[in-house]
């Protein structure tokens, strides 16, 4: 099948020959006409798979001019690089149209953002805080929307959007058109499905957990942080295919931690992104990515499926997440489009419980690779690998109540005698003389 089968106008259809795209992907192909229909739809299919565009062709394909100048479609997703990639396909895919793209994020000017709005808008892309913040400042209006997606559902529960999100769709009109799509379907995913959504429809393009077929997948079993560095560096060494390589670390200090060991051989080649970074650098980072001025960027998984680029040769996972979803995740950022690609992972002996979840998701085994014979096999350790000294904790023994004497200290034999009553002038004479005493009359003038 190609998109010349699919009830596409001439302007998807010119767009997407100028895009370079002929056939649709297996999810493409299989929600096309359950979305035309206006049914609710829950789509499940793996990252890098065109989740994007199997919902924008169809809404694209319905959506029609407006003289409204509130939107028409609004598109959730988790973070501020998925806003501007989803914003720049619907802008590609509506090239022959008059459809204005409108997209909106944290962390940067909410007034310049609101005036957008206010401009007028058919297609409005946000994440849930600042789209939130928008409606209650009055600067957005939510009654024409007709179509809402939630794109990359999973990831956005997993950030704490579960709030946000709910109070999003409860301000939304009741009669609209509900469209959701993730990797994974978790508990937290199926209760806003049954809250939110009319009988959605089911379509998955692949079972959860289930490898791209056009990803090689490998590790190397390596003893440490060290270890992983050199072996990093030999590869990008001897491998003239890892032009576009994608390094996830796990944390943002390990993240920083390892660009720091890298920007020494590579100073102008490799990039570090993750959410303590400012906007501006996070952009700059993706665009020199793309652009091939870096030849590979080291990232957490925050902000990993912001990153679009078909090209990715190789994703390395420079450690295992404990998530062994974030696993499939990882390596769906190569081999996208069809095209082939190269997951390698980095195992040392405290990570192999990661590794059993993950094989056991897949239900596949990883291949493990011979370590090289000219690696450097670090015996350097990090603060966070070095054994754990447990000092034993000696509990001092408290003395009971009515063991402890009084707070204070008893008083010497000075301080205890009993102050004597001050006797006035006129007894002390009394007991003296028997009689009282005066002082004499006074003298008269």
């Amino acid at each position: 099948m190609t998109f010349a089968d699919l009830n596409l106008n001439a302007p998807l259809l010119k767009a997407l020959d100028e895009l370079g795209f002929e056939t649709p992907t297996t999810i493409q192909e299989k929600a096309f006409s359950v979305i035309m229909s206006g049914k609710d739809v829950c789509g499940i299919a793996q990252t890098g798979t065109g989740k994007t565009f199997a919902y924008l062709l169809p809404c694209l394909r319905q959506l029609e001019f407006s003289k409204e100048r509130n939107p028409q479609m609004l598109v959730l997703v988790p973070t501020r690089e998925l806003v501007v990639q989803v914003v720049e396909a619907a802008r590609k895919l509506s090239s022959y149209r008059s459809l204005v793209v409108t997209g909106v994020y944290g962390g940067v000017n909410m007034k310049r953002q609101a005036d957008e709005i206010l401009n007028g808008l058919d297609i409005l892309v946000a994440t849930p805080g600042r789209l939130y913040d928008l409606i209650l400042s009055g600067a957005l209006k939510t009654k024409s929307i007709k179509k809402l997606v939630i794109d990359e559902v999973d990831e956005m529960l997993n950030l704490g959007f579960r709030p946000q999100l709910r109070n999003i769709m409860d301000l939304l009109p009741e009669r609209r058109q509900n469209l959701m799509f993730s990797a994974t379907i978790t508990e937290e995913v199926e209760q806003l499905l049954d809250v939110y959504f009319n009988n959605p429809v089911r379509i998955e393009a692949a079972p959860t957990g289930t490898p791209l077929d056009n990803i090689n997948q490998s590790l190397y079993e390596v003893p440490n942080f060290y270890t992983k560095v050199n072996l990093l560096n030999l590869l990008l060494e001897e491998n003239n295919s890892m032009s576009k390589v994608l390094v996830f670390a796990a944390t943002k200090r390990l993240a920083d931690q390892l660009f720091d060991e890298m920007i020494v051989k590579y100073p102008e080649q490799v990039g570090v992104i993750h959410s303590n970074k400012d906007q501006n650098h996070r952009f700059n980072t993706v665009n020199s990515f793309k652009d091939g001025t870096y030849r590979f960027i080291i990232a957490t998984d925050i902000v990993a499926r912001g990153i679009d680029i078909a090209e990715v040769t190789h994703v390395i996972n420079f450690d295992l997440h404990e998530v062994a979803e974030n696993y499939i995740h990882r390596i769906g950022r190569t081999g996208r489009a069809d095209r082939k690609g190269v997951a390698i992972s980095f195992v040392t002996e405290s990570e192999q419980e990661n590794k059993a979840n993950i094989e056991a998701l897949m239900k596949y085994e990883i291949p493990v690779n011979e370590l090289p014979e000219h690696l450097e096999i670090s015996d350097v350790l990090t603060e966070d690998e070095m054994p754990k000294v447990f000092h034993k904790e000696v509990q001092l023994k408290i003395p009971k109540r009515e063991d402890v004497g009084p707070a204070f200290h008893a008083k010497s034999a000075k301080n205890s005698r009993t102050p004597t009553k001050k006797v006035s002038h006129k007894d002390k004479m009394m007991a003296k003389y028997g009689k009282p005493k005066t002082r004499g009359a006074k003298k008269k003038k």
